[in-house]
């Protein structure tokens, strides 16, 4: 059954195998399979809602572009843009705040944790974020939206969202309630010092990730000094309890081998990590250095990617923008 995909990424720069493991890997699967309609978005809106460097905020747009391409997403199959070059985003968004409870909002558990403990100086642009997110899924018609299980919740406001929009203005299956894919396995990495956090650019310690644009020698010294634990690999899954760290670097291993972890465990059971570590940086290495040696090509082809975004924009204006006029019919302009 072919399937209509929306997804999107913020531009923070310096992706990291966390963002590849646990998402873009993923896009590219999706991508080839030549039922999926697939649209990838460099959703630059919503990463506003910290404040930017200007400067930094355009190289990171090409940046993540250059990603998705560098990463086997094929432009010429799916639609790659970034958000606020489609004005249908923001004006989806308006309409769509205008008939969401604040009820709903407070719900959300993100924004509770982004804001701190001093929400009151958090921007009101964070606290709505979801409801721009739902303007972007809904646009597109979207069936299914690849979510981990941090963005869960706010495809279930999305959803609430279509379906009240429908119910209000007596107008069933306009706004199409989208199906969350879910990855079971390995959908979130974890720090490579610490395997009760999640692998994070804004960790201080350049050692806890593996970026995309490292270098083999960095990529080999960062997972070789990754921390472990005394015991010996086990060779099954339960055994992995309680040990993070080594669940962390089997479950990388598993999923950049396409394999399971029961696979994995078979292979390293009873053995020294230093024999996981050697295999596993072998591994990453042959994978993520020619995504790193294309991504730095393509950010020196600024035309190039800024034509991708451009095109990709132009396409994305043409499905997003007939919606909004819909929208527009619909409410009473």
């Amino acid at each position: 059954m072919s399937k209509k995909i929306f997804s999107g990424v913020q531009p923070t720069g310096n992706l990291h195998l966390g963002n590849y493991l646990g998402a873009i890997k993923n896009f590219v699967e999706l991508n080839n399979d030549k039922q999926n309609e697939c649209i990838f978005c460099v959703v630059d809106l919503h990463a506003i809602t910290v404040k930017q460097d200007k400067d930094q905020l355009k190289n990171n747009i090409r940046e993540t572009a250059a990603t998705f391409i560098a990463s086997g997403i094929d432009p010429n199959k799916s639609i790659i843009f970034n958000q606020s070059k489609v004005y249908a985003h923001a004006e989806g968004s308006w309409m769509l705040s205008c008939m969401t409870p604040m009820g709903w909002l407070n719900r959300m558990t993100q924004f509770k944790e982004k804001a701190g403990k001093d929400k009151e100086k958090a921007s009101v642009g964070l606290y709505i974020y979801p409801i721009l997110m739902a303007s972007d899924i809904l646009l597109y018609d979207a069936t299914h939206v690849p979510v981990g299980e941090d963005q869960k919740q706010h495809l279930e406001l999305t959803r609430d969202i279509a379906q009240k929009f429908n119910k209000d203005f007596n107008c069933k299956d306009f706004l199409k309630v989208p199906e969350p894919l879910i990855k079971k396995n390995f959908s979130r990495i974890m720090s490579l010092k610490n395997g009760l956090k999640k692998m994070s650019k804004s960790d201080p310690s350049d050692l806890s990730r593996i970026n995309l644009t490292d270098s083999e020698d960095e990529i080999i010294n960062k997972i070789k000094k990754a921390k472990t634990d005394s015991l010996p690999i086990p060779n099954e899954e339960q055994k992995l309890k309680d040990r993070p760290e080594a669940e962390n670097l089997l479950g990388i291993y598993s999923s950049i081998s396409n394999q399971s972890l029961d696979k994995t465990l078979k292979e390293f059971g009873g053995k020294n990590f230093s024999d996981l570590k050697n295999e596993l940086a072998e591994i990453l290495s042959s994978k993520i250095i020619p995504i790193s040696n294309e991504i730095k090509r393509l950010i020196n082809d600024e035309k190039y990617l800024d034509k991708i975004l451009l095109d990709g924009a132009n396409k994305a204006e043409q499905i997003a923008g007939k919606k909004i006029e819909e929208m527009k019919e619909i409410i009473g302009f």
